[in-house]
């Protein structure tokens, strides 16, 4: 079993905890009796008292006789009188009387205002009107006014202030009725406070400085030869090592003797020394490798991004339509793709599609099920020929038995039919006249690269001038956010009806955006990839 003076954890206490457990209690006892003391007992209850006394000279029943003499009638200047008198001979910096603006208590409206005439400050005219400092105010003559409580107190001290510190006591101005009419206010700039923290950081500086300078003679004895020397010779060796990558030819265990948790340290410094020289070839090796698959992935991230369409306008001299597309892949390269292109003069063919699976492998099968959709549709038949004979190519040689989803549409740009077939894809969006997007529930087919033989519906769909199509993938719909919730067809059917009259690459942009603040940071599950054309006819 340890011995405890074998501890460096011991040894630590020793030399410095104690000294600072005794230093803590001396800041904490002299803190608490300067400060909190001399404000509660020099403020505080002075303030509350002037403010209650001068209240007695306010009736709250005239103060509308007080407004509407405008401030100049006898009554009112007898009393202005008596708490003139009563802010100089207690002491007060200001004695005041405000209205709120009971609306908001946003503002206030001076009704009478004296100031000490040793005061540097000036006062306020009758009818002056400013804003409520700050809503701890608002909320003070709130409560005033509400019979919430009889008296408020505010002490500035901290932060940025317009004067130097001071406290605030209200109390009410209430009627025969018993109703709050105004709120008679007494300000006491803490002057005496301030002269106690002055005090108080003297004396704490001073005890502090002696202290620290004992506490420092003291470890510079205790802890120089039990802890600093080893240390240093530890550091030094470290130091070393880092530099030359060379383990030392004599042990830090043969110079240093010490038994505690520096012992082991010491131990622990030769052991590493041993295993890293060993680590930084291997390091090496591995790091070159990572390299080149980071060097790999990047340019394949660039090949697959080449491989779609991605300039735009895609077709700047053609009027017939606009069209935008993006994908946000999930990894470096993702199974996501969209293609447009045009098969003849008059004819645009349209493709969706879903590769199973993320990654390298994904992106391989998708570059190769896009190249083959394109070549067989640019021969001319219809989506459902393209879709039937890609899926048979495809099962004859799918080893991997990967499988992709696809949506195909060819679209007559003279009278706007677009013939379309679908292998196990997401609904396609299009809008009516009246502009609102809809779902074209269409009869899904099976995947393409799952069994071979596979027949394939076609379907049509009429589009009128100013009309949009908008394809996506499952990536949009099933986003998932922090509470893995699903972004869903609803929320993306909604943006997209924000989205009425818009060209397609703000449509996109908006759903982008809104699945994005959906998710917020939970990290990109699915690629992202979507489509939007716009029919002009």
């Amino acid at each position: 079993m340890k011995k405890p003076n074998e501890s460096v954890v011991f040894k630590s206490i020793i030399g410095i905890i104690v000294p600072l457990i005794v230093l803590s209690v001396i800041i904490g006892v002299l803190g608490y009796r300067s400060f909190t003391d001399g404000m509660l007992e020099l403020y505080e209850t002075g303030a509350v008292e002037i403010a209650n006394t001068a209240a007695t000279e306010v009736s709250g029943d005239r103060m509308d006789a007080y407004a509407e003499s405008g401030g100049t009638s006898q009554e009112y200047m007898d009393v202005w009188t008596e708490l003139d008198r009563l802010c100089n001979s207690a002491g007060a910096t200001f004695v005041y009387v405000i209205q709120p603006d009971l609306s908001d208590y946003a503002h206030i409206t001076f009704l009478f205002s004296t100031i000490n005439k040793e005061s540097t400050y000036t006062k306020y005219d009758f009818g002056y009107v400013r804003e409520t400092t700050n809503d701890d105010y608002r909320e003070k003559y709130r409560r005033l006014y509400e019979g919430v409580s009889e008296s408020e107190i505010v002490i500035r001290d901290r932060g940025y202030i317009e004067t130097d510190a001071h406290i605030t006591a209200m109390v009410p101005v209430k009627g025969t009725d018993g109703q709050t009419k105004a709120i008679l206010c007494v300000q006491r700039q803490m002057e005496n406070l301030t002269a106690v923290r002055n005090r108080f950081i003297r004396i704490v500086f001073q005890v502090m400085t002696a202290l620290v300078v004992l506490i420092v003679i003291a470890q510079h004895f205790y802890l120089h030869r039990v802890l600093l020397q080893p240390l240093t010779k530890i550091t030094d060796e470290a130091v070393r090592f880092a530099r030359e990558e060379i383990p030392a030819e004599t042990k830090l265990t043969e110079t240093i003797k010490n038994k505690d948790e520096i012992g082991k340290l010491a131990g622990s410094i030769d052991h590493m020394e041993e295993q890293v020289a060993g680590y930084i070839d291997e390091l090496t090796t591995a790091t070159a490798e990572k390299e080149r698959i980071s060097t790999e992935l990047s340019l394949a991230t660039r090949i697959q991004a080449d491989m779609l369409p991605n300039v735009f306008p895609a077709f700047p001299d053609r009027s017939e339509f606009d069209i935008y597309a993006s994908m946000n892949p999930a990894k470096e390269v993702g199974g996501d793709f969209y293609d447009f292109f045009l098969i003849d003069h008059d004819h645009l063919g349209l493709v969706m599609a879903d590769v199973s699976g993320k990654g390298v492998p994904a992106a391989l099968f998708m570059m190769a099920s896009k190249i083959m959709i394109q070549n067989i549709a640019l021969t001319g038949v219809s989506p459902r020929e393209v879709l039937e004979t890609t899926n048979n190519r495809i099962c004859r040689n799918n080893q991997q038995e990967m499988f992709v989803t696809v949506w195909l549409g060819i679209l007559d740009l003279r009278t706007g039919e677009l013939k379309a077939a679908n292998a196990g894809h997401e609904y396609p969006v299009v809008t009516r006249a009246e502009g609102k997007f809809e779902l074209v529930k269409d009869k899904h087919g099976f995947v393409i690269g799952g069994m071979e033989g596979i027949k394939y519906k076609e379907y049509e769909i009429k589009m009128g001038p100013g009309e949009e199509l908008f394809l996506y993938t499952d990536g949009v719909p099933e986003a998932t956010n922090a509470r893995n919730e699903l972004y869903g067809t609803e929320r993306m059917m909604a943006v997209l009806n924000s989205s009425q009259g818009m060209e397609p690459e703000k449509v996109l942009k908006m759903v982008k955006a809104d699945v994005d603040r959906f998710v917020g940071d939970a990290p990109q599950f699915d690629d992202l990839t979507m489509l939007c054309l716009r029919y002009n006819g």
